[in-house]
């Protein structure tokens, strides 16, 4: 985990309580930072919240798998002592909610005085189920609440609140709106419309996860720079609920390298974000990984899949 406490004061007044803004990479691993030992790319962003803030290499995720992982945080709870312990699906769309009664991390800070927004990836529970994060303590969500369909960068459709919100450029392509775009450009409007109020910008981002897809302009950058090359063939299942298997991808480096370099200018323009809206001066940004790294892309998964033997 990496986190930056830009200098926030000791008064907890609602004029002066701290900002917070707690972004969760989806199954990115320890070594995939620059920072932290990784030499193949460069992630100048988080090497640099690194070296300003702390660098937290104790800091244990709650789970080896995505829900349990974000039960945990979301309730303070071990997983043991969380309702949801493991990934299980729930139709049409979504997975086992975290009942109605559950006091979360959301709800707590909104007590305290803050706006709450969520932008990413849920995973404990579908729309309208009593998991929804809008049920949940968020005042905003805007992203993907059922997880298996986060694995699909290209959705027919995210979830803005409790409205559907069809993507009509995807419908059979993945050429049209890369949806982690869109979620990014939502939690930045999230933070410059909340300049005036203390705020808590929960941002779980769904890269760099499976399936292996980044737009062009960042694949070119990798393109054959990672030779032999190693081709995933993907799932013929697919991620349940959706149509299709997961994509094969015959770059699989190139791709893994373009989402996190991706996924570390994002962080980068957060960063720069509140920094433009004179935020820095009481804003705590802490970035972690929901658990350990997959094996697709190249990872031995017998030492570095998130739930492999050695629990990567």
């Amino acid at each position: 985990m990496l986190a930056i406490l830009f200098g926030c004061r000791q008064s907890t007044t609602e004029e002066s309580l701290p900002n917070i803004v707690y972004i969760i990479a989806d199954d990115l691993g320890y070594g995939d930072l620059s920072c932290l030992g990784q030499e193949k790319f460069s992630t100048p962003n988080l090497d640099r919240l690194a070296s300003e803030g702390m660098l937290f290499t104790q800091h244990y995720s709650g789970s080896t798998v995505c829900a349990p992982s974000r039960s945990s945080l979301m309730t303070g709870q071990h997983t043991g002592h969380t309702p949801i312990r493991g990934n299980k699906e729930v139709k049409p769309e979504g997975q086992w909610p975290i009942p109605d009664g559950t006091f979360t991390l959301a709800e707590l800070l909104k007590q305290k005085g803050y706006v709450t927004g969520g932008f990413g990836k849920w995973g404990l529970g579908g729309p309208g189920s009593e998991g929804d994060p809008v049920l949940q303590g968020f005042d905003v969500w805007f992203g993907y609440n059922c997880q298996r369909k986060a694995h699909n960068y290209y959705p027919r459709h995210l979830w803005d609140n409790q409205e559907k919100l069809i993507l009509h450029e995807n419908e059979g392509t993945q050429e049209g709106i890369y949806a982690p775009n869109l979620i990014h450009e939502k939690a930045l409007e999230f933070l410059e419309n909340n300049r005036d109020k203390p705020f808590f910008l929960y941002y779980p981002n769904v890269i760099p996860h499976a399936e292996l897809f980044a737009p062009e302009e960042y694949m070119e950058r990798f393109r054959g720079k990672f030779l032999p090359e190693k081709a995933y063939e993907g799932y013929d299942e697919g991620p349940r609920f959706r149509d299709g298997p997961y994509g094969s991808q015959p770059e699989s480096h190139a791709a893994f390298a373009a989402m996190v370099t991706l996924l570390d200018e994002q962080v980068g323009e957060v960063i720069e974000k509140i920094r433009a809206l004179g935020l820095s001066e009481n804003t705590l940004v802490i970035f972690t990984s929901d658990n350990g790294p997959h094996l697709e892309g190249g990872a031995d998964p017998d030492y570095f899949n998130s739930n492999g033997i050695f629990t990567g």
